[in-house]
């Protein structure tokens, strides 16, 4: 259209929009041009594929969540029952979608400068929480890799598939960006830093403040600063908390799925840690919460 109204493709405009990729990929005359655009649209089209086996997969489930068989789903999408059970029982766990979708996903972790190194360093507790991370990515088929946010903590966040590690205090810019949550936060006062519940307005302090083996984390999805998607947010008000909130992601991650969905959410966690500062327990500080009205 040329009015600048904008139409939503369907999946009619998808399969025209396909031939008309062969057809220009074909018309190529130089072979090795030929050969390397054919590549790149064999790579998008297998990437699409994965995800939109993903969704169709989610929709059975929610089909499923809804009273529907199996073989009320079969004759829905004209499919037999055994196809059906293949369809479902195939390819990554639509939990996938927590962390990321089809691609690479990049763990951004807020570094520090330490003596007689020239580059800034991860702390041992945010490095163990990328790398817990990494495990439950590369199960669910998602590749992964990290970067070390060198001070003041100025992380690019409109990017895609990323994970950002670390508090406020090692990644300032996220202070910014909490704000937009409409539940949870992590923010300062004299007393230092803290988990807010702003549903009671709520002011959790870590109780590793007063030399206890415990510390709470924030985890959350969160809009980026251009609009044009989210980010996945873990952080504890200390070392600890960032660890153990990582892991209790990982060990939820098909729970988070369920109660979320593809929205923006938040939760609040809570660490108890030995004395090498691992965890060994994890809970929920405060529920899961879905944002509503968002994407």
């Amino acid at each position: 259209m040329t009015d600048g109204t904008k139409t939503d493709a369907g999946p009619a405009d998808l399969a025209e929009l396909v031939k008309a990729t062969v057809q220009q990929v074909r018309d190529i005359r130089d072979p090795s041009e030929r050969a390397r655009a054919a590549q790149v649209s064999v790579n998008a089209a297998q990437s699409a594929v994965t995800e939109l086996g993903a969704l169709r997969r989610d929709a059975m489930t929610a089909m499923l969540d809804a009273g529907l068989t199996q073989a009320d789903i079969a004759r829905a999408l004209d499919l037999t029952p055994e196809r059906v059970r293949q369809l479902m029982a195939g390819g990554p766990r639509p939990a996938r979608a927590v962390l990321g979708t089809a691609g690479k996903l990049t763990v951004a972790i807020g570094g520090k400068h330490e003596a007689e190194k020239p580059n800034p360093v991860a702390s041992v507790e945010a490095f163990a929480a990328y790398e817990r991370l990494a495990e439950v990515a590369r199960a669910l088929g998602l590749d992964c890799g990290h970067e070390v946010v060198p001070p003041p903590g100025l992380v690019d966040l409109n990017r895609g598939n990323l994970v950002v590690l670390g508090s406020p205090a090692r990644v300032p810019f996220l202070t910014q960006i909490l704000p937009s949550d409409p539940t949870y936060g992590i923010e300062l006062d004299d007393e230092g830093w803290f988990v807010h519940d702003k549903s009671n307005d709520q002011k959790i302090y870590s109780p590793s403040d007063a030399g206890k083996p415990t510390d709470y984390g924030y985890v959350g999805r969160l809009p980026r600063p251009d609009g044009a998607g989210t980010f996945l947010y873990i952080a504890g008000l200390h070392a600890p908390g960032t660890l153990g909130a990582a892991y209790w992601l990982a060990d939820n991650i098909d729970l988070v799925y369920r109660e979320t969905r593809g929205k923006r959410w938040s939760a609040l966690i809570s660490v108890d840690y030995d004395k090498n500062r691992r965890p060994i327990a994890t809970s929920q500080l405060a529920p899961i919460v879905r944002h509503e009205g968002t994407k």
